[in-house]
């Protein structure tokens, strides 16, 4: 006979915050309704349900990978990020809630513009997450996604169908802006920003799970921040460009953009205070 909902419920929220997992009811709760096929609604509704066999093995499995460190969003394949639901795979960076900051900074600096035709670049796209969240917020927006990894901008393609934004988007493989032509009025990037040395000493959620690619900024974590603001300014006539940062790499990337002839317009901190987003643009009159 089975267990219960509730009492297998309680039995996985006790096992993963044994193991140290913040938010274990949270994370035993999206397991197990991906494991019955439920949502969290029938939890409530109905906790005396019986799990079945089938569900109870596969609840079993994906409470077994958590334990060792991989990330639920990786187990289920999913992620919510801003108002769009995303598929997750090994080829993309797992889209943290943090950087829904820059989301919030971009629709800051375009205010009212949000409904013009704009064009919008996202270098790096991953999983579209940051191009994708602003196309649902600019209705009339068109995006390019740029991504170094044929697999990473597969899966922003299927992203960009699953949120019925594909007819708007267009995912290209490549390495930053080279082959794309004209100005856009948003440039958005997370770039890898990790020092090279640094990352075997990372959460092993993070340093097993997310590809080396999208972590690694070179030896000090600002090679792809160089790279970026060397040609930023060539595509911001009258736009602007939101970057992800590093812990405490605000004062670097600021001098990084100035040296390139970009003056620093906001900073934006992510949920837990620290600078997260960086605003950019060309001063006034400058061509």
């Amino acid at each position: 006979m089975g267990q219960r909902m509730a009492a297998v419920l309680r039995t996985v929220t006790n096992a993963l915050g044994e193991a140290g997992i913040e938010r274990p009811g949270l994370e035993a709760r999206m397991l197990l309704c991906a494991a019955a096929a439920c949502d969290h609604a029938a939890l409530i509704r109905d906790p005396d349900a019986l799990l079945p066999p089938d569900a109870a093995t596969r609840l079993q499995a994906f409470v077994a990978r958590r334990l060792v460190g991989e990330p639920a969003t990786r187990i289920l394949g999913t992620r919510a990020f801003w108002t769009l639901d995303l598929i997750v795979t090994p080829d993309v960076l797992d889209p943290r809630p943090d950087s829904e900051c820059l989301i919030e900074a971009a629709l800051d600096q375009l205010g009212s513009r949000r409904n013009l035709p704009l064009r919008i670049l996202d270098l790096g796209t991953g999983t579209g997450a940051l191009l994708l969240a602003l196309l649902s917020e600019c209705p009339h927006a068109l995006g390019i996604g740029v991504d170094l990894s044929p697999a990473a901008c597969d899966v922003a393609r299927e992203n960009a169908q699953l949120n019925e934004l594909a007819s708007r988007t267009e995912i290209r493989e490549g390495t930053w802006m080279e082959g794309l032509a004209g100005s856009f009025d948003v440039i958005l990037s997370n770039p890898p920003y990790i020092a090279s040395a640094t990352i075997a000493d990372l959460d092993v959620g993070v340093r097993q799970y997310d590809p080396r690619l999208a972590l690694d900024g070179g030896a000090d974590g600002l090679s792809a921040y160089r790279d970026i603001m060397a040609a930023l300014p060539a595509f911001l006539d009258g736009g602007f460009a939101v970057l992800e940062l590093g812990i405490g790499q605000a004062p670097d990337v600021a001098r990084i953009a100035a040296a390139a002839g970009l003056q620093t317009l906001a900073l934006r901190n992510d949920l837990g205070g620290v600078p997260r987003a960086i605003v950019l643009r060309k001063p006034d009159g400058q061509a």
